[in-house]
């Protein structure tokens, strides 16, 4: 039903073009869409465009932000990264510095939720506030093409930046998703609405990377007692053989620079990264809600409340490795 390949278009399509890849629903690599970012962003431009501002940086001592980790109970957590702020050129040199002692934490940029661009950008005629306002002549704020099929502007612009030893969890987004590589490799494992009930979703309870000084290591706090549990896949590595059961049929795509990926709404990604530095633009387009298309998307997720993780784990093997 969901095809076992992903079509490459060697041109960027028009928006009727982009419309009927839309109506289909599957990815599609994207070659030639070119950003004035492409072309500029060494580490020194952007160390020296966004000069002595502070930034967001996510530190994990694992590489693994927004994932399912076993804390030092034995219980298994949905951990969030701890937030640290720094400026780009120290993040530029930190990701290429050689990695210490057993204190030295995973830097990654992935502060999300429109950091270039945000929905207030667009309803407040780009009045909004952005940490990385001084980067936003090399990445336009809509792509044309995108725009006019959807017949909107995105809802979120993001940047991208780390290294291979980021890596993030499988997932689905309630968006249309335009995704281009500016610099390195980006590894997706992707999988259909349909095929969700394999990823083994369950609940776990809420944690977050702290750390009581900028020299000590991160440890895996758990959130208080009332924090709602969050609802997140078992299956930690489907990249792997034999990970996944084998009536599921993952595609598996590379993006080098300079390539585009349109990932329909609803699709289940788990995302890899190769090179020195690896830095990615995202577009995020609000989903259609009206008609047939956001009903299947929930009944192939399931209506239906999914077990504890932690409470399965005690009565059978699970996935999530310590």
């Amino acid at each position: 039903m969901n095809g076992s390949y992903i079509e490459t278009l060697d041109t960027p399509p028009t928006a009727v073009e982009f419309s009927r890849l839309v109506h289909i629903s599957r990815p599609v690599v994207i070659k030639g869409l070119k950003v004035p970012a492409s072309a500029r962003w060494t580490d020194d431009y952007l160390a020296e465009k966004m000069g002595e501002r502070k930034i967001s940086v996510a530190l994990t001592p694992n590489g693994l932000a927004d994932a399912v980790t076993r804390g030092s109970d034995g219980k298994l957590y949905f951990t969030e990264p701890c937030t640290d702020q720094m400026t780009m050129r120290e993040f530029m040199s930190r990701l290429t510095a050689d990695r210490g002692d057993e204190t030295d934490a995973t830097l990654y940029l992935q502060s999300q939720n429109g950091n270039l661009y945000s929905a207030s950008f667009f309803e407040q005629d780009g009045r909004d506030i952005s940490e990385f306002e001084s980067l936003r002549a090399d990445v336009p704020s809509n792509i044309s093409w995108c725009g006019e099929a959807f017949g909107k502007a995105p809802d979120a612009v993001n940047l991208w930046i780390g290294d291979s030893r980021s890596t993030t969890s499988i997932h689905s987004d309630p968006y249309e998703n335009i995704y281009t590589v500016v610099r390195g490799s980006k590894h997706f494992t992707l999988l259909p609405p349909t095929e969700g009930w394999c990823l083994q979703e369950r609940t776990y309870p809420h944690a977050t990377y702290t750390r009581s000084t900028s020299s000590s290591c991160l440890s895996l706090t758990p959130s208080p007692s009332d924090t709602p549990p969050v609802r997140w896949s078992s299956v930690a590595s489907p990249h792997l053989p034999n990970t996944l059961p084998p009536e599921a049929h993952p595609l598996h795509v590379t993006l080098n620079a300079g390539d585009t990926l349109y990932l329909p709404v609803g699709w289940w990604h788990h995302v890899r990264q190769s090179g020195d530095i690896t830095i990615a633009l995202n577009w995020w387009y609000d989903a259609e809600v009206q008609g047939m298309s956001w009903v299947w998307l929930n009944v192939l997720r399931g209506v239906r409340d999914v077990p504890p993780g932690n409470v399965e784990e005690e009565n059978c093997e699970t996935t999530i490795k310590p």
